[in-house]
């Protein structure tokens, strides 16, 4: 990885924590406790598309694991690694496969994956089967947050249209 791309994504890793901490501090007002707007998946997004898929999911890994450790540990390692990871491989796919998906469609895919994964676990963890119930409200709370932050990374990757991916791939003096 060169040095202007690993200070990049550096810095996008720094933003996606902190983001999180913000997010943490600012509880929503949902009947539904623990239910966030993912605003760190801004900063996942962003790298999914100025930089590459590879350096995107480094990012995702990084920032569950970092998150984790600083403010919900291991129960909280669960879910957010197992909602990460379908939500990149969705996301991923969706801007793979799916050309005509803009980054609110990706990211509002994404959200949906997230939010089943993390369903799935916690019916898993706790070996209740009525958490089931949830899906269908979650899914669409995760939905539109994943466009909402969709929509600010497409508004972020207009602003700042390929500054990027040209930092991060010129070659070294």
């Amino acid at each position: 990885m060169k040095v202007r791309k690993l200070a990049l994504t550096a810095m996008l890793l720094a933003l996606a924590i902190v983001l999180g901490w913000v997010e943490q501090l600012v509880p929503l007002p949902l009947p539904v406790p623990g239910i966030k707007l993912g605003l760190g998946n801004i900063m996942v997004l962003y790298a999914l598309y100025a930089l590459d898929s590879r350096t995107a999911f480094v990012l995702s890994a990084a920032k569950v694991l970092l998150s984790a450790l600083l403010f919900c540990g291991f129960s909280g390692l669960l879910y957010s690694a197992a909602g990460a990871l379908l939500s990149y491989a969705v996301m991923l796919a969706a801007k793979h496969f799916g050309r005509h998906f803009s980054p609110v469609g990706v990211s509002a895919a994404g959200g949906a994956a997230h939010v089943c994964a993390q369903v799935c676990v916690a019916v898993i963890l706790t070996a209740q089967p009525s958490l089931w119930r949830l899906m269908a409200p979650l899914m669409f709370v995760g939905t539109v947050s994943g466009a909402l932050t969709g929509l600010v990374t497409a508004l972020l990757l207009r602003r700042l249209d390929g500054i990027a991916v040209q930092e991060a791939s010129t070659p070294q003096a």
